[in-house]
């Protein structure tokens, strides 16, 4: 999973923040639980190895596993809707998440707020990106899961 989620974002790389991660991640945690952290590992492992590791990539070492987080504590709920909205916000938050490490290393509130307030329409796209293709996308993938995976529920019991 963790592979496919780092093909789907180079395949949709000319759109800015439009991306299906968030969908995916989603997806790979109502099915494997916390075992989604190992996909997301070999996603945040596959980003630093082609793009590099620069500060950028230590922001995906607890922004993604965030997300892993947030889909357990939901993890009962089957409204695409719902899951929309969470992508959504989630899109909406990942920028200030990832400019964490700036205020941290190099700048303080200052270089914090510059790169929030600068990075707003790309946070926007990818609240808008997240929330479109979670709707469109969720069940879809979820039933081709379920089809080769089973239930969500039986790979829970094998955690």
């Amino acid at each position: 999973m963790g592979a496919l989620i780092f093909a789907l974002k180079a395949a949709l790389a000319s759109l800015p923040n439009i991306n299906v991660n968030s969908v995916l991640i989603i997806l790979t945690t109502l099915f494997f639980g916390w075992r989604a952290l190992y996909a997301v590992a070999v996603y945040v492992a596959m980003e630093g190895l082609i793009f590099g590791g620069g500060i950028w990539w230590f922001g995906y070492l607890y922004t993604w596993p965030l997300l892993v987080a947030v889909a357990m504590l939901f993890r009962r709920n089957d409204s695409a809707l719902i899951w929309a909205v969470i992508a959504a916000v989630f899109g909406l938050v990942f920028g200030p998440l990832m400019y964490l490490e700036y205020f941290a290393i190099n700048g303080g509130w200052e270089m914090f707020f510059t790169m929030w307030v600068a990075g707003i329409p790309y946070d926007l796209a990818h609240c808008g990106g997240n929330f479109v293709l979670t709707l469109v996308l969720y069940r879809p993938l979820y039933k081709v899961m379920e089809r080769f995976l089973g239930t969500p529920e039986a790979h829970q019991r094998q955690s």
